[in-house]
């Protein structure tokens, strides 16, 4: 009677445990919304559209996971450098960002104001930047967001 007191307590526990840690589902990780990493072009851009308007906008790459500081160290092997040089006024950390900065200027400009201010054309603009992006550069791209945006 004894050895019942003592072994029922036991086996609840042993039960509890492999039910934990082999029969319990396992917690689903939500996949993220955004896959990769946002990196923000720290300087906006002034475009000349077509009709003599403009616009001021932003723009943000997302860029595969761990690229950015795997690019930079490249980079600074490349270069000899022991650490990150500072970039110039208004650039970033991103290895070509000036050539980025010249594809998204080019696409943009010329075209007419209602292509940024309506979504499925803003949203076929940065498609465009986006390809030509993966085309041209060296940078392991995987979206283009076009953020801030005043056409006047």
């Amino acid at each position: 009677m004894k050895n019942i007191k003592i072994l029922i307590p036991v086996l609840l526990l042993v039960a509890g445990g492999v039910y934990k840690f082999v029969l319990a589902p396992k917690p689903v990780v939500p996949k993220p919304r955004v896959a990769g990493e946002v990196y923000i072009m720290p300087k906006d851009f002034l475009i000349n559209l077509s009709g003599g308007k403009f616009a001021k906008l932003d723009a943000a790459l997302v860029l595969k996971e761990g690229y950015l500081a795997e690019a930079v160290k490249a980079a600074m092997k490349a270069s000899g450098e022991k650490e990150a040089g500072t970039p110039p006024t208004g650039y970033g950390t991103l290895p070509q960002e000036a050539v980025a900065r010249a594809i998204i200027t080019d696409t943009i400009t010329d075209e007419p104001s209602s292509h940024l201010v309506h979504e499925k054309q803003r949203a076929r603009l940065q498609k465009l930047i986006l390809r030509r992006l993966q085309k041209e550069t060296d940078i392991k791209v995987e979206d283009v967001m076009l953020t801030d945006l005043a056409v006047q």
